[in-house]
């Protein structure tokens, strides 16, 4: 069985910013066809900056994990800086990961910049 570190455990038993947004700016939706892991984030951005976020996620314990953590990462921050996460960024938030799930990161920042992607999208001047 693969060692978690406590703070993956922490996030997957207490996910932060759990949630939907009804009328969130962007929405991207990232999912894993091999591992069935599905995100779907929702963020908020007045002035370039993003002032809430919200995900839901169907997966395994990283996929949570991750989903929570990257929200609490890129919230407050500004666009660019939000794109400038790596998923190695987010795995060394958690303590790590085991190898078998590091794909759980990439899921994880693919869909804050699918967030955002969408954002741009709607909000192009």
């Amino acid at each position: 069985m693969e060692e978690y570190s406590k703070e993956v455990i922490e996030h997957f038993l207490n996910p932060r910013n759990v949630g939907e947004i009804k009328d969130a700016d962007g929405v991207g939706e990232v999912g894993n066809p091999v591992c069935g892991d599905i995100m779907r984030m929702y963020i908020k951005v007045k002035k370039d900056i993003i002032t809430d976020v919200k995900f839901l996620t169907f997966g395994c314990g990283a996929a949570v994990a991750t989903s929570s953590m990257v929200t609490e990462m890129i919230k407050g921050k500004s666009l660019e800086k939000a794109e400038e996460i790596t998923n190695i960024n987010v795995a060394e938030a958690l303590g790590g990961l085991p190898p078998i799930k590091m794909h759980c990161s990439n899921l994880a920042q693919q869909c804050v910049k699918a967030a955002i992607l969408d954002y741009r999208k709607k909000h192009e001047k």
